[in-house]
C-alpha cells in the first residue's frame, strides 16, 4: 500500500471558467474626495443657475431657472450629508475642489445666450459623467447617493428644448454651436485630465469601477483573472466620455 497522501479536492486542478473580478473596497479618503467634488459641481451649478436667472431673456426661463437652482442646493446638501456620516467636515471636504473649474471657466466664456445654454449642457455635463464613471468604485451607499444625485436632468430638458428651437431654423446658429461645442469638450476633458493627475484617489476610483464593467479585451480578461483594475481604465474613461458628448450633440442636431 503507498503512504503517499491522495490528493484533496483543493490539489486538483479547477475546471471552472474564472470568476469576474470584484472591486477592492475604496477607501474613506477616496470616497470623500469624489463627494467633495461632487458637492462642489452641484455648488456651482447653482450659483450659475442664480446667475443663469438674472439674465433669462423672458419670465418663463427665469422662474424654471430659479426652480433649478434651488434643487442643486437640495442635491448639493443631500451628498454633505453623506459626507457627514462618514464623520468628516463637509465644508472642508468641499473647500479642497473650490477652483475645481476656475480654469474651465475662464477659457471658455460664452459670447450669447445660446452659447450659455450649451456650455451648460456640454460643458458641464462631462464633468457630471466623469463623476458617475468614477461613482462605480464607491461602497454602495455612496454611489446611491451620487448616482441620484446626478440623475437630475431637468436643467438638461431646458437646455436641449430651447436651444433645439433656436437652431432648427437657423443653420448659421447651428454652425457656430457645433464649433463652441466641439471647443467646450476639448476644454472639459482637460479638466478631467488634470483633476486624474491631481487627485490619485479619484484615478483610484475610475480604475477600481472599471474591474466591474464587462469588457471582453484581453486586459479585462487578465484582470479577472489577477483581480487587477484594467490598465487602461483612464483611456477608456476618456472614450466614453467623448462617446457621451457626441449623443448630447446629436440630440441637439448638432456634429460633434
Amino acid at each position: 500500500m503507498s503512504n503517499a497522501a491522495e490528493p484533496t479536492p483543493t490539489d486538483a486542478p479547477s475546471t471552472s471558467s474564472p470568476q469576474p473580478a470584484t472591486a477592492p473596497q475604496a477607501s474613506t479618503a477616496d470616497v470623500l474626495e469624489l463627494l467633495g467634488l461632487v458637492a462642489q459641481l452641484e455648488h456651482v451649478a447653482f450659483m450659475r443657475l442664480a446667475s443663469d436667472c438674472a439674465i433669462a431673456p423672458d419670465a418663463v426661463q427665469a422662474l424654471a431657472l430659479s426652480r433649478f437652482a434651488a434643487a442643486a442646493v437640495e442635491r448639493r446638501d443631500r451628498v454633505l450629508a453623506r459626507v457627514s456620516e462618514l464623520g468628516a467636515d463637509p465644508a472642508a471636504v468641499m473647500g479642497q475642489f473650490d477652483d475645481v473649474l476656475s480654469e474651465f471657466d475662464a477659457r471658455t466664456q460664452p459670447s450669447t445666450w445660446w452659447e450659455r445654454l450649451l456650455k451648460a449642457y456640454v460643458g458641464y455635463g462631462v464633468a457630471d459623467d466623469f463623476c458617475r464613471l468614477a461613482a462605480q468604485g464607491l461602497d454602495d451607499r455612496s454611489r446611491t447617493v451620487v448616482l441620484e444625485v446626478l440623475d437630475d436632468a431637468s436643467h438638461a430638458e431646458l437646455a436641449v428644448a430651447e436651444l433645439d428651437a433656436a437652431g432648427s431654423g437657423d443653420g448659421a446658429l447651428s454652425s457656430r454651436l457645433a464649433l463652441w461645442g466641439r471647443r467646450l469638450v476639448g476644454e472639459a476633458l482637460g479638466t478631467v485630465q488634470r483633476l486624474l493627475t491631481q487627485r490619485p484617489g479619484l484615478e483610484r476610483l475610475v480604475r477600481a469601477g472599471s474591474v466591474q464593467e464587462p469588457d471582453q479585451s484581453d486586459a479585462a480578461q487578465q484582470a479577472q483573472v489577477t483581480g487587477a483594475a484594467t490598465p487602461n481604465a483612464p483611456a477608456k474613461i476618456f472614450g466614453e466620455l467623448t462617446a457621451q458628448h457626441t449623443r448630447r450633440m446629436s440630440r441637439l442636431g448638432l456634429t460633434a
